[in-house]
């Protein structure tokens, strides 16, 4: 079975279409291509996390590259380390996904993920290793095999990291809801936040293998909701499953996403004179009521396709600070490599503590969010979406419709058989009306799964 990247790294079914055989040929070819020196590994807390984790590692130390095993943490976290000393790294993780998933996520040495480039690389060094195509040395034997050994300082220094992103300041007095969605961040974010003297709560910090992003999260922050309300608590934070992205719930209850959680970032950093640029990089599924806010503000708004390695090559082309996406993706340059739900919490309770003022409160200042539906097709063939006519007929005339009050967005996953359509307007109905009618013209012409 081919394995090949999709926006976030590799993923499939553990044990089936990412069985331990296609692991352990990816750590052998990530190893003649990224180098055979020492790799870092972590992973999140599903129940296929040690299989893999150790069928990759066999990869690696068969190609005689030194394998560091940092545990369950945090994919920023590994990009932490990674970026520290200069290593390049992989993460066992399906992020958001269910359980049964599970995937490889590839870190350069620099702690930033591979460029398309690298990546076409090691798919195509990937092909090699299963096919048995010839033209590579023998592989190492006797002393020069590489070495698994695991680093439990790893999580420290990663803590470390996050608390040095203060700069000294306290956010004492502050009380905070967190939902760890049953992953990586479990065993993080108290103590994480505690250190910084918030007054915190924890859900969804009990991992079992099975129950990661199981109606929590990120993805399902209902719970978080009501216990922020029902415990006082100034300010909700969920992570997804390894925990590089979050969402915000207010004190009265209210659900934050990144979008507007950005809109507060960019306005503090443009008061500090920290925004570098005045500008703030975003993916075109952004909300049309963030870019509105933004002009109205006078910072600028840079696109780049989905997917957060887009958002870092145009903050590092440009030397910008902020960028992010509508999941909860941020990324703040000058802090991290890569995005990072816990430190992102972090800024959010420090800009509310430096500025005496309410989540809410900030947020409804910074934008007003304009009513935006995304609804997933499942479809047999997502590859045929851009050779697909009546789509894109359909599509051209709802934007007519629209008469220039709102847009569409259509683009296939990187990762799965679906086709997103994104639908923004003034009205929902509106918004209603013309994702179902799009979603049947999608499943009609590219065929719908079953």
């Amino acid at each position: 079975m081919r394995l090949a990247f999709g926006t976030d790294g590799v993923r499939g079914i553990a044990n089936s279409e990412l069985s331990p055989e296609l692991a352990l040929a990816l750590g052998r070819a990530a190893a003649r291509i990224l180098g055979r020196q020492a790799f870092l590994i972590g992973r999140d807390t599903r129940i296929s996390g040690p299989l893999l984790q150790a069928a990759f590692s066999a990869g690696l130390a068969s190609e005689g590259a030194d394998v560091v095993d940092v545990g369950v943490i945090p994919t920023p976290g590994v990009a932490c380390l990674a970026a520290s000393r200069g290593l390049p790294a992989a993460v066992i993780s399906a992020s958001h996904n269910p359980f049964e998933d599970n995937g490889v996520k590839l870190l350069g040495a620099g702690g930033t993920k591979l460029d398309e480039d690298t990546e076409r690389t090691v798919e195509e060094e990937l092909t090699a290793v299963l096919t048995g195509t010839v033209g590579h040395s023998r592989p190492p034997a006797g002393d020069k095999v590489g070495q698994i050994r695991s680093d439990p300082s790893a999580g420290d220094e990663y803590r470390a990291s996050l608390h040095a992103t203060l700069e000294g300041r306290r956010l004492d007095g502050l009380r905070v809801v967190l939902d760890c969605a049953n992953g990586a961040a479990s065993g993080y974010g108290r103590a994480v936040f505690e250190a910084t003297g918030t007054e915190v709560t924890t859900l969804a910090d009990q991992p079992d293998g099975l129950n990661i992003n199981a109606g929590c999260g990120s993805t399902h922050p209902e719970a978080l909701m009501k216990k922020v309300v029902e415990a006082g608590a100034d300010v909700g934070l969920a992570f997804d499953g390894d925990a590089d992205r979050v969402v915000a719930v207010t004190a009265a209850g209210e659900l934050l996403d990144g979008d507007q959680l950005m809109a507060v970032f960019a306005l503090d950093l443009r008061d500090r004179g920290l925004l570098a640029g005045n500008t703030v990089a975003v993916t075109i599924l952004s909300n049309l009521g963030f870019k509105l806010a933004m002009a109205d503000a006078g910072v600028g708004v840079h696109e780049t396709p989905v997917g957060d390695r887009h958002l870092s090559v145009a903050l590092e082309a440009h030397g910008w600070v902020l960028g992010g996406e509508q999941s909860g993706h941020i990324m703040f340059r000058h802090l991290a490599s890569t995005g990072d739900g816990m430190l992102t919490g972090l800024q959010l309770l420090d800009v509310m503590k430096r500025r005496g003022r309410t989540l809410g409160d900030l947020a409804g200042s910074a934008m007003v969010r304009m009513p935006q539906l995304m609804r997933n097709v499942r479809v047999a063939d997502r590859s045929r979406l851009e050779e697909a006519a009546t789509v894109w007929a359909a599509v051209s005339e709802v934007e007519r419709d629209l008469a220039g009050q709102g847009r569409v967005v259509l683009r296939a996953s990187g990762t799965e058989p679906l086709i997103r359509v994104m639908v923004e307007a003034r009205d929902h109905a509106v918004a209603e009306a013309a994702v179902s009618r799009l979603c049947d013209v999608v499943a009609e012409a590219l065929g719908a799964a079953p």
